[in-house]
C-alpha cells in the first residue's frame, strides 16, 4: 500500500481549507493530518505516530478512504472505523458522535500476543496507542507537561523538595514520546541525563532545541554532570549509547569515589515492545543489535533479558543510598521481572514490584483529586488564536484560586499556571497549535465555556478541538500503570474504560474512541479517548459540560470505589462542593468514619 502514500505535503491545515460539507468533519482531518505531520510523528510512512508502533491507520489506502468519507459526511452520518479500516458512513443523529473508533479488539479467549501478531499481519487489526489511533496526539508537548508534573512531585515526595536546582534525574530514550524528558528536565531546572541509542533520535531532538547538548562520551558525561551539579545549572545531556552502561558507570563512581551522582531516575524505553525495537541490549551496537533482531529473534530476547537483568542490578545498587527510582509506565519493571531481575516486593500483589510505578506513588493521588491531562487545538491554526486560549487558561485557573480551593487543589492551580507560562516560553508547539494542563472537573468545564465564548464573540477565529490523553482519571484501565494504585483487586477490570468511551459518546462527543492496548502496550490495557468540537454555539456549552463532567466523574468514582481512602476523603469533598456527583459506596470497602460523613452529605 506504499503507492498510496501521499505526495502532498502532510501537516495540520488550516480547517477552512479541508474540502468537507461539515466543518467537524473538517476538524477530524486536521487532527488526523497533525498525527502524520512528519515533524509529530516517530514513523510517518508507516503511519506510526509515536511509542514505536502506535499507528494511525494500518495503510495509506485507509488513509484515502477515511478523507474521502469525511469529506462527504453530513450532520445526520457517523463514520465508523474497525482498527484503521474505515467502515463506512451509515445514518446518525445531529447529536451523536460523528466518528467511532475501535482498534485493536480481540476476542479475550484468542486475545495472546502470538495471535495478535497474526491478526495484524493480516491486516484486521493493529495497534493504535492512546492518541495516535484516536487522532489526538498533540506532539511530544502532552508527554512534557506530564514529565513535569511528574519529576516536580517526585521532588517534593522524595527528596522532600521544592526546588530541584542542583539535582540529577537520569533516564533513557529520545523518541516520540521519551524525548519529552529532555525538556521536562530544564523546565523543572535540574540536570537531566538521557541515554538514547539511537543517532537519529537523540540529533532530531537536540535540533529541535529540547536536548541541550550532546556526547558519546561516558567520561565526558560524568564530567558535565558533576559540573552541572555543583552550579545547580539547569541541563539536559544526551548520552548517546546504550543506558545500562551509564547505570553501571554511575554504580562504579560510586563505589570507588563514595560519590552518589543521581538523585532520581526512571526508564522510558518502548519497554512494552522489548524485542522489536522498543529496547536495545547492552552487548551490542545500535546496528549490530537490528541486524540480530531480523536475524536470530530468539538470541536477541536472550540479550535483551541479560540487559535489563542489569539494568536493574546497577539501579538496585543505587537506591541502597538516597537515590529514587520509578517505573515510568513503560511496562519495564514487568519485562524486567519477566527477565529474571530483581525487581521483586515482599507480599506484594500482581500490580506491585520492588520500586513503585509513577502512578502509584506520584500522579495516583493527582488522579483522584480529578486532575488529569486536558488538550486542547485551534484549528485555525494561528498562534495568535493559541496565545488567546493561554490567556484564558491562565485567568480562569487564577479565579479558581482566588475562590478558595484546598491546598492540595490549589498546588496543582499553582503548578499548571506555571506550565502554561514556561510552555509559551519554551516554544512546545510542535504541529497543530495545540497546549496542554492538567485541570480538575470543574476548571475543565471552566475553560470550555471560556473558549466557546471566545469563538462566539470571534476572538478565536474558528473551532477549537478537546481532548485528552487516554492517560487521565478515567480513560484508562491499566494494572501496571494508570490503574496499579486501584486496590480492592479490580486493577485487572476494564469497566471504567469501556463506561468511558459509551458514556461520552451519548453525552455528546464529537468522536469516541475505544482500543486494546495503550501505553504498555496490546493486551495489557483498556483505554477510551474522545474528541469534542466547540464551534461557539449554545449546543457545543451543554455537550461540553454534559461529556466533560462524565469523562472525570466516572474515574474519580471508580477510585472512591476501589476502597482508597484518601479517595473517599476526596469524592465526599467534590459532593460538598459541586453537588452534582452522586456516589453509592460499597460498605464492605469503606472506612466507617468516611462512610458516615459520605451519608451526611
Amino acid at each position: 500500500m506504499y503507492r498510496f502514500c501521499p505526495d502532498i505535503e502532510m501537516k495540520a491545515y488550516p480547517v477552512e481549507r479541508y474540502p468537507c460539507r461539515t466543518r467537524v468533519a473538517a476538524t477530524i482531518m486536521h487532527m488526523i493530518m497533525n498525527n502524520l505531520d512528519p515533524a509529530v510523528a516517530q514513523f510517518p510512512q508507516e503511519l506510526v505516530t509515536y511509542g514505536g508502533n502506535g499507528q494511525v491507520f494500518g495503510n495509506w489506502a485507509q488513509f484515502w478512504l477515511t478523507m474521502s468519507y469525511l469529506s462527504q459526511m453530513t450532520e445526520e452520518q457517523t463514520l465508523v472505523m474497525y482498527s484503521g479500516h474505515p467502515l463506512g458512513l451509515f445514518p446518525s443523529s445531529p447529536g451523536a458522535p460523528r466518528l467511532v473508533i475501535t482498534n485493536g479488539m480481540v476476542i479475550p479467549n484468542y486475545s495472546s500476543r502470538m495471535e495478535y501478531e497474526k491478526l495484524f499481519a493480516m491486516g484486521v487489526t493493529m495497534y493504535g496507542q492512546m492518541t495516535a489511533g484516536s487522532y489526538c496526539y498533540i506532539g511530544p508537548q502532552g508527554i512534557v507537561h506530564g514529565t513535569v508534573l511528574t519529576v516536580l512531585n517526585a521532588g517534593r515526595r522524595y527528596l522532600g523538595v521544592q526546588d530541584l536546582a542542583g539535582k540529577v534525574f537520569v533516564t533513557s530514550g529520545l523518541g516520540g514520546m521519551s524525548g519529552a524528558q529532555a525538556k521536562a528536565a530544564v523546565i523543572v531546572g535540574c540536570v537531566g541525563v538521557i541515554a538514547e541509542v539511537d543517532g537519529a533520535a537523540l540529533m532530531k531532538r537536540h535540533k529541535q532545541g529540547w536536548l541541550m547538548e550532546v556526547t558519546d562520551s561516558l567520561d565526558r558525561c560524568i564530567e558535565r554532570l558533576r559540573e552541572a551539579r555543583k552550579r545547580k545549572e539547569a541541563l539536559s545531556l544526551g548520552y548517546h549509547g546504550n543506558v545500562v552502561d551509564l547505570w553501571e558507570r554511575l554504580v562504579r563512581e560510586l563505589d570507588t569515589t563514595g560519590e552518589l551522582l543521581v538523585d532520581l531516575g526512571s526508564d522510558q524505553t518502548s519497554c512494552h515492545n522489548p524485542f522489536n525495537g522498543g529496547y536495545y541490549p547492552v552487548q551490542l551496537g545500535f546496528a549490530e543489535a537490528q541486524s540480530l533482531m531480523a536475524s536470530d529473534p530468539a538470541a536477541f530476547r536472550a540479550l535483551v533479558q541479560e540487559s535489563l537483568r542489569r539494568q536493574v542490578s546497577a539501579i538496585n545498587r543505587l537506591a541502597q543510598e538516597n537515590f529514587f527510582f520509578w517505573d515510568y509506565g513503560n511496562a519495564f519493571l514487568l519485562e524486567a521481572q519477566r527477565a529474571g531481575a530483581d525487581v521483586g516486593k515482599t507480599g506484594a500483589n500482581r500490580t506491585e514490584f520492588r520500586y513503585p510505578s509513577y502512578v502509584q506513588h506520584i500522579m495516583g493521588d493527582i488522579f483522584s483529586q480529578g486532575f488529569g491531562p486536558f488538550r486542547w487545538v485551534c484549528t485555525s491554526g494561528d498562534p495568535q488564536d493559541l496565545v488567546v486560549t493561554d490567556e484564558l487558561a491562565t485567568s480562569v485557573l487564577e479565579e479558581a484560586i482566588a475562590g478558595g480551593v484546598n491546598p492540595a487543589v490549589e498546588q496543582q492551580y499553582v503548578d499548571n499556571i506555571r506550565w502554561i507560562r514556561e510552555a509559551s516560553r519554551h516554544r512546545l508547539v510542535v504541529g497543530s497549535q495545540a497546549r496542554i494542563l492538567y485541570s480538575d472537573q470543574k476548571g475543565r468545564v471552566a475553560l470550555a465555556m471560556a473558549f466557546n465564548q471566545a469563538i462566539a464573540r470571534g476572538k478565536i477565529k474558528a473551532p477549537v478541538v478537546l481532548s485528552r490523553d487516554h492517560h487521565d482519571v478515567s480513560g484508562t484501565d491499566s494494572p501496571f500503570r494508570e490503574t496499579s494504585n486501584i486496590c480492592d483487586g479490580s486493577a485487572f477490570c476494564a469497566d471504567m474504560a469501556v463506561q468511558n468511551f459509551v458514556g461520552g459518546a451519548f453525552r455528546g462527543a464529537t468522536w469516541v474512541a475505544l482500543h486494546n492496548g495503550g501505553g504498555v502496550g496490546w493486551g495489557e490495557v483498556i483505554n477510551g479517548g474522545f474528541g469534542l468540537v466547540l464551534d461557539g454555539t449554545q449546543e457545543a456549552e451543554q455537550k461540553a459540560k454534559m461529556v466533560l463532567s462524565w469523562d472525570v466523574s466516572n474515574g474519580v468514582a471508580r477510585r472512591c470505589w476501589a476502597g482508597n481512602p484518601k479517595a473517599y476523603e476526596i469524592i465526599c469533598q467534590t459532593m460538598q462542593e459541586d453537588g452534582g456527583l452522586v456516589v453509592t459506596l460499597p460498605h464492605e470497602a469503606a472506612d466507617e468514619r468516611v462512610l458516615q460523613r459520605a451519608l451526611r452529605l
